[in-house]
């Protein structure tokens, strides 16, 4: 655990007691901290209590008496409107900080890789995190996934924090520094709290913001936002630049044309032969993580045995089973629809079964249109349903659903029954959770435990039958 010592006799707030919220409540007490911590929520409160977290109503703070507010990164400061707390705590001047911005302040002589995008992060921060892992360095892997932060192992300057860091945390955690940042992409998401695109685009560039001429920045040139700081980037010494694409031939970067790696002009790896890391999307996420290693100084062969031996990540187009014809896979961290676009072209050419919906985002699902004609057969579920229906039309069959557990078991008994080669039932929501499942972690999680049961059932049908 991380006991940031120098929080020792702080009075310190702390709003959003979920897993990082109470994690860094417990990191500051252990450090001599006065916490005062609060949840809007009772039921978080009483699991917070249940641990011993000292407890204090939010809206009898003396903020006048406070010298740091810890804010849970789900939690509005600025738009669509900021929590009541954030207002009281800015007429003092106080403006909250994540638990980011603690370690850095904690541990400022290890080092630093940060990667944010739209899509793509978490498999990149856990492809880096295995190599460097693999590579036998001193490394913690976390923040936006994982284990929170403060459940780190405290590292010295030999030792490597990588991060994978949401807009939310960018905006809330001003001093954090990367000796290597990764850009992935931007597209539209989550802007109702960013005040719009504009506003999204900012949050992201704050990834580099305290970077030095001795940093480097990884960013791709693949979209417009991303190109266009990149530009503007260039004329200035502020920081390294190592431009990545998957579309364009690089002189200098890394870049990917028709599945192979280069460096540098380089020929350095045939990427069709991963099994585990298929499509655009995740060649970008190879490229990223390729430079981002380079640049913390890993030769070329021990890049390469991590890329080789990395086995993808789970709820991201994860391969759950394969049974007789058709192969399942989870791909419930496809929250978006420009993440499912990329799972949908990776298996455009197999029959696809798809399970969408929960809660819609802002949208929906009619950039996926030009996949419509790969899809076999739709299974809707959750809140989504009906608005998802009325896009599908009658360009795809699809069925609605009471939940995930009957689209799975409709999704797999038509997958059987028409027999066609190398099927996939892809789970692939387009939607936030929050209508059935606490996360996607949860969803996916119960995907993979319907299609196991479901397996176990067509088992035991096939040993009666015989």
């Amino acid at each position: 655990m991380i006991v940031p010592t120098n929080y020792k006799n702080q009075n310190i707030v702390v709003l959003g007691l979920g897993r990082s919220g109470r994690s860094v409540a417990h990191s500051l007490c252990k450090a001599g901290a006065h916490v005062f911590a609060w949840d809007d929520q009772e039921e978080a409160r009483k699991a917070a209590e249940k641990e011993g977290i000292p407890l204090k109503d939010i809206r009898t703070v003396e903020w006048e008496n406070i010298n740091h507010f810890l804010l849970s990164p789900g939690i509005p400061h600025q738009y669509p409107a900021p929590h009541p707390a954030v207002t009281q705590a800015r007429i003092v001047n106080i403006h909250p900080i994540s638990d980011l911005e603690v370690l850095w302040q904690s541990h400022p002589r290890a080092r630093y890789i940060g990667i944010t995008g739209t899509n793509g992060k978490s498999t990149t921060t856990t492809l880096i995190g295995h190599t460097l892992k693999q590579s036998g360095a001193s490394v913690e892997v976390g923040g936006n996934l994982g284990i929170p932060v403060m459940e780190f192992r405290p590292i010295d300057e030999e030792g490597i924090y990588v991060l994978e860091v949401s807009s939310y945390q960018l905006e809330i955690s001003p001093h954090l520094h990367f000796d290597v940042s990764v850009l992935l992409n931007i597209t539209p998401d989550h802007l109702e709290r960013h005040g719009g695109m504009e506003g999204y685009i900012e949050a992201k560039k704050l990834i580099y913001k305290n970077g030095t001429p001795q940093d480097t920045l990884v960013i791709s040139l693949d979209d417009l936002p991303c190109l266009t700081i990149y530009e503007a980037l260039k004329a200035s010494s502020s920081i390294n630049l190592l431009p990545i694409s998957t579309c364009k031939t690089l002189f200098q970067g890394v870049y990917v044309k028709e599945g192979i790696l280069y460096e540098d002009s380089q020929r350095v790896l045939d990427l069709n032969t991963l099994p585990f890391l298929q499509g655009q999307h995740n060649w970008q996420n190879i490229a990223a993580a390729y430079g981002a290693l380079r640049s913390v100084g890993l030769d070329r062969e021990t890049v390469l045995e991590g890329i080789t031996s990395f086995r993808g990540l789970s709820h991201r187009q994860q391969i759950v089973a394969e049974k007789g014809n058709v192969t399942f896979i989870n791909d419930s961290k496809g929250t978006n629809a420009e993440a499912v676009a990329k799972a949908l072209a990776c298996f455009k050419h197999r029959p696809i079964y798809w399970l969408l919906g929960g809660r819609p985002k802002e949208g929906g699902i009619e950039v996926l249109k030009p996949y419509f004609p790969f899809i076999e057969n739709a299974f809707l579920f959750g809140e989504a349903a009906s608005s998802f229906s009325l896009c599908l039309g009658k360009e795809v069959p699809h069925t609605l659903c009471e939940n995930l557990k009957e689209a799975t078991e409709r999704a797999t008994s038509l997958a059987f029954k028409e027999e066609k080669p190398q099927a996939v039932v892809l789970l692939s929501p387009a939607c936030a959770s929050f209508d059935q499942f606490r996360d996607f972690e949860t969803r996916g999680e119960a995907f993979c435990q319907y299609v196991d049961e479901l397996i176990n059932e067509y088992n035991d049908q096939i040993v009666r039958r015989g």
